[in-house]
């Protein structure tokens, strides 16, 4: 699956009837980060479920980065910096997965899904990071 550069954010969410249309919930992080502008108009693509659940931790830091090339764009995280996020999925080996911008992977160990933690990030590759929980 290709990745634009233009995308903005990544998040999992339910898709509910309301009043006879379909509704989306945007998390608030998404705005309160700066991604998003509340009245603005955006497009909005929607993946199955099912082509983005994640077999361990490197094909799902694989599938992200698969489509960059080598003198692609870095990394949107850097060592030592903090970071909210939210778990989303769980690799293989029981490790929390978030998507930060475009799409990136980190890796939070100790962690289940839908957790919002606080994190430092300690390692940084170019197509997955490692985060540690410094709050809850």
């Amino acid at each position: 699956m290709e990745i634009s550069e233009k995308l903005l954010c990544l998040f999992s969410a339910d898709v509910r009837e309301e009043n006879g249309e379909y509704v989306v919930d945007v998390p608030r992080r998404e705005v309160e980060t700066g991604s998003l502008e509340p009245g603005e108009t955006y497009r909005v693509a929607l993946i199955s479920r099912s082509e983005t659940e994640a077999g361990d931790e490197t094909d799902a830091a694989t599938d992200v980065s698969a489509s960059r090339a080598d003198d692609g764009p870095q990394p949107p995280v850097e060592p030592g910096e903090m970071r909210y996020v939210e778990i989303e999925d769980l690799g293989k080996q029981g490790d929390g997965i978030a998507r930060v911008e475009r799409g990136y992977v980190i890796i939070v160990p100790d962690t289940e899904i839908g957790e919002r933690v606080k994190i430092e990030i300690t390692e940084v590759k170019s197509n997955f990071a490692v985060g540690e929980v410094v709050e809850e």
